[in-house]
C-alpha cells in the first residue's frame, strides 16, 4: 500500500509541474517548484516513517547537496544548445556535461564504483 502512495504522490508531482509549465503566464511557477527539493523531501519522509534514523537521512540530505551541484551546469547549457541546435542534440550535450560533472564530483568526494 505504501508503494501505490509513493507512485501516486511522485506521479502527481510530476504531471502538476508538467501542467504548470505549459501557462506561458506561470511558467516561471513550474521552475520554481521544479526547483524546489520536492523529491528530497519526500525521500526524507518516508525514510523516516519507515523507521530511518536521523543518520541515515543527515547522510542523505548531505549527499544529495553533493549530488545537486553537479546538476547546475545542465541548466546553463541546455538553454545555450538550444539556440543553436535540436532538442534531442542539446539535449544529449547537456545531460553528457552532466554526466561528466557527476564523474568529477564524485572523484574529488573519493567515490570509487568499482567493484570490489
Amino acid at each position: 500500500m505504501l508503494y501505490a502512495v509513493k507512485l501516486i504522490v511522485t506521479a502527481v508531482l510530476i504531471v502538476a509541474i508538467t501542467e504548470v509549465a505549459k501557462l506561458k503566464h506561470l511558467g516561471y511557477l513550474a521552475g520554481l517548484i521544479a526547483a524546489l527539493p520536492i523529491v528530497s523531501l519526500i525521500s526524507i519522509f518516508w525514510m523516516y516513517f519507515e523507521g530511518g534514523d536521523k543518520t541515515a537521512i543527515a547522510r542523505f540530505s548531505m549527499d544529495v547537496f553533493w549530488f545537486v551541484l553537479p546538476t547546475l551546469p545542465f541548466f546553463i547549457a541546455l538553454p545555450l544548445l538550444l539556440k543553436h541546435l535540436s532538442f534531442g542534440v542539446s539535449m544529449g550535450i547537456a545531460v553528457a556535461i552532466t554526466f561528466v560533472c557527476f564523474g568529477i564530483t564524485m572523484w574529488a568526494l573519493g567515490i570509487d564504483i568499482r567493484p570490489a
